[in-house]
């Protein structure tokens, strides 16, 4: 359904967008001109649409990292330690950044993609997670500080309990270069616990 949602969106955009440009068109024909509500909707779509300085924010974080992992899975037990790597980059003309990490989970190999962006209509930041441990998919909503210190709200579905699970996660620059990630969540007796950190150092 949001698939759907999105693709009809984005044909009403370019119906619009077509009618603007055939508005200002020099051809022979008379162009059809718009009506006040097609101009106020047609300049929603274009500030929608258009990458502002969150985009930026997030087009700088591109690069190559080396990552420190440590993942707790009961309260007072020590974290396991994992390594890997992340790379950066950013698509759709600067407007959303990607991250995929290769490196090694619980002993085992392990591949995940992410996608950050941030909606010009919500004002919030957005998140989406799926790696090779599992076939569902993590999504994420949060707002950031002018220091690029970001808070999120987390949520997919528990492959034993069969619900949704939601988690918060924090990222934080501690030097120009060393960027560390955070994520609290239930336990297994339900109480909110450290998770996950991730400490991500740009080569």
């Amino acid at each position: 359904m949001l698939q759907k949602r999105g693709w009809l969106v984005a044909l009403s955009g370019t119906a619009l967008v077509a009618t603007l440009a055939a508005a200002q068109s020099g051809s022979q024909q008379q162009a059809p001109q718009m009506t006040p509500q097609q101009k106020a909707e047609m300049e929603a779509y274009m500030k929608a649409g258009s990458p502002g300085p969150q985009h930026q924010a997030l087009a700088a974080m591109a690069g190559t990292y080396d990552l420190k992992i440590k993942a707790w899975h009961a309260p007072g037990q020590p974290p396991a330690e994992d390594t890997g790597t992340a790379t950066r980059s950013m698509i759709l003309d600067g407007r959303v950044r990607v991250e995929d990490v290769h490196g090694s989970m619980m002993g085992m190999p392990f591949d995940g993609h992410g996608m950050t962006g941030y909606d010009n209509v919500t004002g919030k930041y957005w998140g989406t997670w799926n790696d090779s441990m599992g076939t569902g998919l993590m999504v994420s909503e949060g707002t950031c500080d002018a220091k690029n210190a970001c808070s999120f709200t987390s949520s997919w579905n528990d492959p034993v309990k069969k619900t949704v699970v939601k988690a918060r996660m924090t990222t934080r620059w501690t030097s120009p270069t060393v960027e560390v990630f955070e994520m609290d969540g239930p336990g297994k007796d339900g109480k909110e616990m450290k998770m996950m950190e991730i400490t991500y150092t740009k080569k």
